[in-house]
């Protein structure tokens, strides 16, 4: 990704049938597949992104909550080693953990606007870099992986493939289910992180963002 200073000119994507055959072509919405790329902002983003992915549920005992411990493990004086008052201590062996990982969220906030706006970067760097599909529709009519190979060989669509679904789009999203480099995400739910990981995006007229279907 690279970064630019002035938006980008319309750009004009293919728009093909199920079986590859080009329909006409569409110019897709100037504010957002033709903004300039802000690094800085999509790198914030997806760092938050990740960061609120993370489980957070690593967890380890103190001196408290480790069982046993209740006595001294011998006298204080007279034995020449230096006094101890738990083997719940840190340093014994089966011992609390000093500083350890408790439950945490390492959730991040991040304005709204600025998540929209990252998403339109890396939007508008795959239109740039021409490894955007669009297809007239998903309409499958049964969930069948040989049909979701021969679409994604029909539309040139190879590597890392993001696929933007509808919610009524279930053939097709379970068709696309059992391919491990393809990945299927709701239009609604898109996010700037899925766009980034992939290396073409398919999108259908529905799907689309900034068209009247969508």
């Amino acid at each position: 990704m690279t970064t630019t200073d002035t938006a980008l000119a319309p750009i004009e994507l293919e728009r093909r049938s199920l079986t590859g055959e080009v329909l006409d072509k569409v110019t897709l919405d100037p504010a957002i597949f033709s903004v300039a790329v802000n690094v800085p902002l999509v790198h914030q983003v997806v760092t938050a992104y990740l960061a609120g992915i993370r489980a957070g549920t690593q967890s380890t005992k103190t001196r408290s909550e480790v069982s046993g411990g209740g006595a001294k493990p011998y006298r204080q004086k007279g034995t020449g080693n230096a006094r101890q008052g738990t083997i719940s201590a840190p340093h014994y062996t089966g011992g609390g953990i000093a500083l350890g990982p408790k439950p945490r969220s390492y959730e991040q906030k991040t304005p709204r606007k600025m998540i929209q706006q990252a998403l339109r970067c890396v939007l508008s760097d795959h239109a740039r870099n021409g490894s955007l599909r669009l297809v007239e529709s998903f309409d499958f009519e049964v969930p069948r992986t040989k049909t979701a190979i021969a679409l994604l060989e029909a539309v040139d669509a190879n590597g890392k493939v993001l696929v933007v679904v509808g919610r009524e789009d279930n053939n097709a999203k379970r068709s696309f289910a059992n391919l491990p480099r393809v990945i299927t995400a709701h239009a609604d739910q898109l996010t700037t992180y899925d766009v980034l990981n992939a290396d073409v995006v398919v999108f259908a007229d529905h799907t689309l963002p900034g068209s009247k279907e969508a």
